[in-house]
């Protein structure tokens, strides 16, 4: 067996987000399975380099992981020839900046969404990385996990016969931060550090609907800033300068309708944190993070509206369980192991810095829906 050491510097891992999913239960995780089968006797080890601007963060996490490699200074760490990959899980005002640089030392990049705060300089990235001949992706998180993938099977073979429509419903409530802690960071209610609903969550909505249902092709939508004073991670107030909450129409390719809120100012009444209902001529789906549930139209109810009698019947009980039928990674850790395949053995991979720009577009375009009160055509990108 023969070992091959990548190293990565990741940026943005004393957040909750880059340390949880990336370094814990993602490259810490194929570190514990004994690296990442290559086939042919090879195997892949990653070998992170922490970098972020807390010194003693970064030190308490490399001495709880048995982590060698850390530093507060991005030059140095990118100046390394040793360095293969930069990774970003940064706030959005700073990725933009941090990516160009790791373009220009000549590093793989591989980041999270949103990959910038305008489409000009999403666009601009991955024309850089395509000239400077990188290998480049972007998180995609949401359709590898098991809920949406049994949902892409049943896409897949053709159990919903035409596709009608999707709505979508995601949301919790994030507490204001002066009687309970906020789950959010303070950053993503200010517009001015990069916050807000739309730029967080309308990426992926564009990669869910465009890998499951087809191409976004216009955009409707309203936004709102439901709750605009909250308390910050030391308790002082401010104001909630950016949307906590969206509500979006999408026509997609082909013809369906999409329909998804998004809220951070909303208390859960269903299942899981979102759902997805798809109806199609010939069957209906519900899926979730985990689970996903079907109704054929051969088993289909006739319920009759009658609001002068109560319901004889459960509703949710007429809905079939979709299997398993396999074991399911952590979805961050499928992606990150499907992009260190491609920059080890060139494996094609299409959730790149262009498909990246086009969740920044969306939520561009979603934004300037709102304030303009109209819909827009979502055109095509291309480098």
């Amino acid at each position: 067996m023969t070992r091959r050491t990548v190293r990565i510097a990741m940026n943005g891992v004393t957040g909750r987000m880059g340390y949880r999913q990336h370094l814990v239960r993602s490259l810490l995780a194929i570190r514990e399975q004994g690296g990442l089968d290559l086939g042919d006797g090879d195997v892949l080890w990653p070998e992170p380099v922490l970098v972020g601007r807390r010194e003693h963060a970064l030190r308490e996490i490399a001495e709880r992981h048995g982590l060698e490699h850390w530093s507060t200074g991005l030059d140095a760490v990118l100046a390394d020839d040793g360095v293969d990959i930069y990774f970003d899980a940064q706030v959005t005002s700073a990725r933009v900046t941090a990516i160009k640089q790791a373009i220009a030392a000549g590093k793989h990049i591989y980041t999270e969404k949103p990959t910038a705060t305008d489409l000009a300089e999403a666009l601009e990235l991955a024309r850089l990385a395509d000239t400077a001949g990188i290998r480049h992706g972007v998180v995609q998180d949401k359709i590898f996990l098991p809920g949406l993938l049994k949902l892409k099977r049943l896409v897949d073979g053709g159990f919903f016969g035409e596709i009608l429509s999707v709505r979508g419903e995601f949301g919790y409530w994030v507490f204001e931060g002066d009687w309970q802690e906020a789950q959010r960071p303070s950053w993503n209610s200010r517009a001015e550090d990069g916050g807000g609903i739309v730029v967080d969550m309308f990426p992926h909505w564009e990669y869910v609907l465009h890998e499951l249902f087809g191409r976004v092709t216009s955009v409707t939508a309203q936004v709102a800033t439901h709750i605009p004073q909250r308390w910050d991670e030391r308790g002082k107030p401010y104001a909630a300068t950016a949307d906590d909450s969206a509500y979006g129409i999408f026509q997609l390719e082909g013809g369906a309708v999409a329909q998804i809120n998004s809220s951070w100012a909303v208390r859960v009444m269903r299942d899981e944190l979102v759902e997805f209902q798809v109806d199609g001529t010939h069957g209906s789906a519900v899926a979730g993070l985990r689970r996903c549930r079907v109704q054929h139209r051969s088993a289909t109810p006739k319920p009759v509206w009658n609001p002068d009698l109560p319901a004889t019947e459960s509703f949710r009980e007429q809905w079939q369980e979709v299997p398993d039928n396999g074991e399911f990674e952590n979805g961050f850790k499928a992606q990150w192991e499907l992009f260190l395949r491609h920059v080890a053995l060139g494996e094609p991979y299409h959730w790149n810095l262009l498909a990246g720009a086009r969740g920044v577009q969306l939520a561009e375009l979603g934004l300037r829906s709102s304030a303009e009160g109209r819909r827009f055509e979502v055109p095509e990108l291309s480098l």
